[in-house]
């Protein structure tokens, strides 16, 4: 008759008994929380959701209130017409449209590809040593205040583009047909141009900083694959990077666009202040629709001059949803033509 003994316990069995005492028991597990939580937190982002579009459908409707009786006056000729008379109280908002468009357009013409070069060093160029330093100092720029750039800008950049740029080139294309008239204007230092040149550099940081984040999301091995196959570093960026991040990359610059639409008192000591517009010049004086608010809607009286105002806010909102939209639009035909190779 066979009896069955327990068998002694070894020493690894003794080693994790001894780990449970110390351990202590299991901590308690929490509750997990019910169907009203989770309904309240549905709740509350439906409502920060809400808020924020009742918000903008309510400034759309205020300044469609306020620009109505210049809407009603003026129609669509107010974006055709350059006059802009308070004594007469004639108004044309075309000198204003046109010094918004022409300065972002410059500022993104030159803060783009330095954007991208930047980005491009940080990520895939620079020793470490450099990164966080020049990094951080681009940064810092988006930190200076606005008017500190248009002080700056009045003050020491346009002397110095009047006297090493603009001038030479007069010069250089006096009785050139177009090319003279493109450099043409009085040499002060103040125009489209010098705007549109310090709204670039106030804008740099942001697209930069924003090319930078997106693209170090790339995954490291798709760049490591297309190193280890002999590519350069151009053909990763072209190749994998860009098309990895594309909408980063479009995200970034409608960021930097929306900053140079909406930028005040830094346009308004640069850009000239002037509601003429005599020639097509990147050198002539002009006014942009923020530099005019700036300027006259705290002096303006009620009526066509206020309501004008509102009308020049109205078609600067416009412009802002538009391209916004065309940046989406973008995209989706962007994702489309992906598919459509794959």
């Amino acid at each position: 008759m066979s009896s069955t003994f327990p068998a002694s316990p070894t020493p690894l069995d003794l080693q994790a008994e001894r780990a449970r005492s110390k351990a202590g028991p299991p901590p308690a597990k929490r509750p997990r929380s019910g169907p009203a939580t989770d309904r309240l937190f549905g709740w509350a982002a439906k409502g920060a959701a809400l808020l924020t579009l009742a918000m903008l459908i309510g400034i759309l409707l205020s300044l469609l209130y306020g620009a109505w009786p210049a809407i009603s006056k003026f129609g669509l000729g107010f974006l055709t017409s350059s006059v802009w008379d308070p004594v007469k109280d004639e108004y044309g908002g075309l000198v204003m449209i046109y010094g918004t468009l022409a300065t972002s357009l410059i500022a993104l013409l030159i803060a783009v590809p330095v954007s991208f070069g930047i980005a491009l060093f940080l990520t895939e160029m620079s020793p470490a040593w450099l990164k966080r330093p020049l990094g951080t100092a681009i940064e810092l720029l988006a930190a200076v205040p606005s008017i500190v750039y248009g002080m700056w800008g009045l003050l020491v950049f346009g002397p110095i583009l009047s006297t090493y740029v603009q001038q030479p080139l007069q010069k250089l294309f006096e009785g050139v047909p177009y090319l003279g008239a493109l450099v043409a204007g009085p040499p002060v230092g103040i125009g489209i141009l010098s705007a549109g040149i310090i709204l670039a550099i106030m804008i740099i940081p942001f697209i930069a900083s924003v090319m930078r984040d997106v693209f170090e999301v790339t995954p490291p091995l798709l760049k490591e694959s297309a190193y280890g196959l002999g590519s350069t570093t151009w053909e990763v960026v072209s190749k994998v990077v860009l098309p990895y991040t594309k909408a980063g990359v479009i995200g970034g610059i409608m960021l930097g666009l929306g900053r140079a639409l909406g930028e005040t008192m830094a346009v308004t000591f640069v850009i000239g202040n002037t509601n003429q517009l005599n020639s097509l010049s990147v050198f002539e004086p002009a006014n942009s629709i923020t530099s005019v608010l700036a300027n006259e809607f705290a002096e303006a009286g009620a009526g066509l001059h206020q309501a004008s105002l509102m009308y020049l806010g109205l078609v600067l909102f416009f412009i802002t949803f538009v391209v916004l939209s065309l940046s989406k639009l973008l995209l989706a035909q962007m994702k489309k033509s992906e598919g459509t190779k794959s």
